[in-house]
């Protein structure tokens, strides 16, 4: 595929101020720190990784809507868990945006917070739960962890908590602020780097598409009347699009499941980059780590290395989980997770 470099964006002079995270930093950021709730609960991640578990059990394509529940939450007001909650009379809340009308797995994070409500009452708030869920889900996922090839205690990274929960929801909020599967790159900078994130953890923070499915309207425009002057998405292969417009024959087909990876949409590797080298990935925001020289040399060095790949994940999951958080008196503990106190 032809790439076309892009000239620095107007925010470049930025990067040196964005936030870096270690995976294994105990220091924490800004009222975060790994091991929070080591003295006020100290069961919380054991309790969350065994409802994760068993969800997952039952049903491993679980694992990518505990993960995607996760980044939906940080990229509208921050990790503080505003996707949780349900839409009132005459608010609309973020759950019932568009962008995601398909989230799933609420109900794990519901059993979650019961469970914890019964141990530690007001203790563990429901943005912590989404992040230590994101965490777990994916290291279930992936089989160097479950392998153990990576870590001792099974987790891909550790989580940072100490986050407190959000008072407000909004779907308009939602709309704005989520990357949309149609962005090209220069959108795709913009939206990581208002909060935040650099080049870097956008290729890195794309390979959550390993895991999980898509539906039709997520492709639709890939599909049929891309432009004016093509039909389809001249950036995806011809044979791959000719077999997602049989399986797409309606464009607002929401029951069709499409595997991001076909035939490896529950384990977390690497087998997402080479997709989007060979021009098979789904969304055309996939492809548009292709077009900036950084986001395309990521892609290439994790089809070689698996390892570096996870290691860099989560450091950019980290970083991700610091994005707008509430901490010390902000916000609250919510006593649901889908209902303001």
């Amino acid at each position: 595929m032809a790439v076309r470099v892009l000239p620095p964006p107007s925010w470049w002079y930025l990067l040196p101020l964005l936030l870096v995270a270690s995976v294994h930093s105990y220091g924490g950021y800004g009222g975060l720190r790994v091991g929070f709730y080591k003295e006020s609960c100290p069961d919380a991640e054991a309790i969350v990784r065994k409802v994760v578990a068993k969800a997952i059990a039952k049903d491993p394509t679980a694992s990518a809507p505990m993960l995607r529940l996760h980044f939906h939450d940080c990229f509208v007001r921050g990790c503080e868990g505003s996707v949780l909650i349900n839409s009132t009379k005459g608010k609309e809340a973020e759950k019932d945006a568009k962008p995601n009308h398909t989230l799933d797995a609420f109900d794990v994070i519901d059993e979650i917070k019961e469970q914890l409500e019964k141990k530690c009452p007001g203790t563990v708030s429901c943005a912590d739960i989404l992040a230590i869920a994101a965490r777990d889900a994916v290291s279930l996922a992936t089989k160097l962890v479950t392998e153990g090839g990576w870590s001792k205690n099974g987790n891909l990274y550790e989580v940072e908590t100490g986050r407190r929960d959000g008072r407000a929801s909004s779907a308009k909020e939602a709309v704005t602020n989520l990357p949309d599967s149609f962005d090209g790159i220069r959108k795709l900078t913009k939206r990581f780097a208002s909060k935040g994130l650099s080049l870097k953890d956008l290729a890195v923070l794309s390979g959550a598409h390993a895991i999980g499915e898509s539906h039709c309207p997520s492709i639709a425009k890939r599909l049929r009347n891309f432009t004016a002057h093509h039909n389809t998405d001249p950036t995806l292969d011809a044979t791959y699009g000719a077999k997602l417009r049989q399986q797409c024959r309606r464009s607002e087909d929401n029951t069709t499941e499409l595997e991001m990876v076909p035939g490896s949409s529950t384990t977390f590797d690497t087998a997402y980059y080479r997709l989007v080298v060979q021009r098979k990935a789904l969304f055309h925001s996939d492809e548009a780590l292709l077009r900036n020289d950084e986001t395309r040399r990521l892609v290439l060095d994790y089809l070689r290395s698996e390892k570096s790949f996870l290691q860099d994940f989560g450091v950019s999951m980290v970083n991700m989980g610091r994005v707008g958080v509430l901490t010390g008196s902000k916000g609250e503990i919510r006593r649901r997770c889908a209902v303001v106190n």
